[in-house]
């Protein structure tokens, strides 16, 4: 039995990951190790490693939330579970007792940590991790797909169906055609909106956006936004607005778009300050602006049945794949968006 593995640990903002060799863990009561395959990277880590807008839980600490991979050793009093199981994982620690997590809504957990922020991650060939945060992961998925699932798929899955409460008929607007937003776009489709229009400045992520089901698309660059989203809603703007960017500009863009009632999501994380209309248009309209945040399990396991049965389709949603050794080149290609990725996998042999 190897008792070192491969990580991908995080030291200091602004300098490239380091490849090294640490103790594999012994998985604990309740947990397992899992031998890790994938591990998508995502706009989380460009926010540790370059911008330092997302402070760790420590350093040095290995980074990663979105990893899939095969179950390789059982702790104590684990019980459902078996040495050889496919999964992916939930990146919440949470802890099952607060009032958010007693609610359904354990993605806010009171003390909630994250894999690959708070404690360690999935870029790593092997990660313990316990047993509530398991999802099984079918035969027709691969480790690739499985592990961009839980974050990239169901961060808007739980945006839309969730916070957005979208009801078959209703009318969408998708601001942001890139990692999360495309996938906005599909599950708006699968939950059966009768109007989805995908926003982006970038014409090649419109054009994606086409291609897994868009049904009309709006660059904010060469289009009066406002005008053509009224002219495709009669007037009177969309049902549900969901805003993947994090951008104050688009956040005050989409207040404008939805119809009076409406309800707008923002998902976008972004530092600068939004203004809301005023008192007497925000309370008249009863508009409903919301944040959302992450997943829970059971949104997880819907969104990999989604998958398992092709009604979601993941096929294009990764960019490139590059070995644990290249991941720097992975995330650089991620923040100066080379090829204008959707997502970049680390592949863990």
């Amino acid at each position: 039995m190897i008792e070192r593995m491969r990580v991908a640990r995080f030291y200091k903002v602004g300098e490239p990951l380091k490849i090294e060799s640490i103790p594999i863990p012994k998985p604990d009561r309740g947990e397992v190790l899992v031998n890790i395959k994938a591990c998508g990277i995502c706009g989380s880590d460009i926010h540790i490693v370059y911008e330092g807008v997302t402070p760790t839980g420590y350093i040095p600490i290995t980074l990663g939330h979105e990893p899939a991979g095969v179950i390789s050793a059982i702790g104590p009093e684990v019980e459902d579970w078996k040495i050889g199981d496919r999964v992916t994982i939930n990146p919440f620690l949470t802890c099952g007792k607060c009032i958010n997590c007693l609610s359904g809504n354990s993605q806010i957990c009171l003390s909630r940590h994250v894999i690959g922020i708070h404690t360690e991650g999935g870029l790593a060939e092997f990660l313990k991790i316990p047993t509530k945060n398991l999802i099984h992961l079918p035969e027709n998925i691969p480790f690739d797909q499985g592990g961009i699932a839980v974050d990239a798929v169901a961060t808007p899955y739980h945006a839309l169906t969730k916070r957005g409460e979208l009801r078959v008929g209703e009318k969408v607007a998708i601001f942001g055609c890139g990692g999360l937003g495309i996938h906005g776009v599909q599950i708006a489709k699968v939950c059966g909106a009768s109007l989805v229009i995908a926003i982006d400045v970038n014409d090649s992520s419109l054009e994606r956006a086409r291609r897994v089901g868009a049904d009309e698309t709006i660059n904010p660059k060469t289009n009066n936004l406002l005008q053509k989203i009224k002219k495709l809603t009669e007037g009177i703007g969309v049902d549900l607005a969901v805003e993947f960017v994090g951008l104050r500009e688009t956040i005050e863009q989409i207040l404008q778009c939805v119809r009076i009632g409406g309800r707008v999501v923002v998902v976008g994380l972004g530092p600068e300050e939004v203004t809301i209309p005023p008192p007497t248009t925000f309370v008249r309209t009863e508009l409903s602006l919301l944040g959302s945040y992450g997943s829970t399990t059971s949104e997880i396991q819907t969104v990999v049945r989604l998958i398992e049965s092709g009604k979601l389709n993941l096929s294009e949603s990764i960019t490139e794949r590059f070995p644990l050794e290249e991941v720097n080149k992975g995330l650089d290609h991620l923040y100066k968006k080379i090829g204008n990725p959707i997502r970049i996998v680390i592949i863990i042999d």
